[in-house]
């Protein structure tokens, strides 16, 4: 089944750093599928605080999120965006796109 990494940025710490990271994650996608559904895109909020920004990632299988997730290329720029800005991440899977068979 497909999982959904987000990633919802709350506050902006050091501009800089986010500049960094951002300048480097294209590389780390090299090799793995995931398809971006939304980034940074215009937001309406239904509840809670407003955010600075949503990413949405779609992977094949959490399995795969993690993959990407833990990889060395990932994990050696996680850094510039955890020092940029203070992020709740997390991946959900998804539900089967046709209903079971009865």
């Amino acid at each position: 089944m497909p999982a959904y990494m987000i990633f919802i940025r709350e506050k902006t710490i050091d501009q800089k750093e986010l500049e960094i990271y951002w300048a480097k994650i294209r590389d780390t996608l090299e090799g793995h599928k995931i398809k971006m559904l939304a980034a940074y895109g215009p937001q309406q909020v239904l509840e809670g605080m407003k955010s600075e920004g949503t990413v949405i990632a779609e992977f094949p299988s959490l399995a795969d999120a993690r993959k990407w997730y833990d990889s060395p290329a990932y994990q050696a720029i996680i850094k510039h965006r955890q020092r940029g800005a203070i992020y709740h991440g997390l991946i959900v899977e998804g539900i089967p796109s046709e209903p079971p068979q009865m």
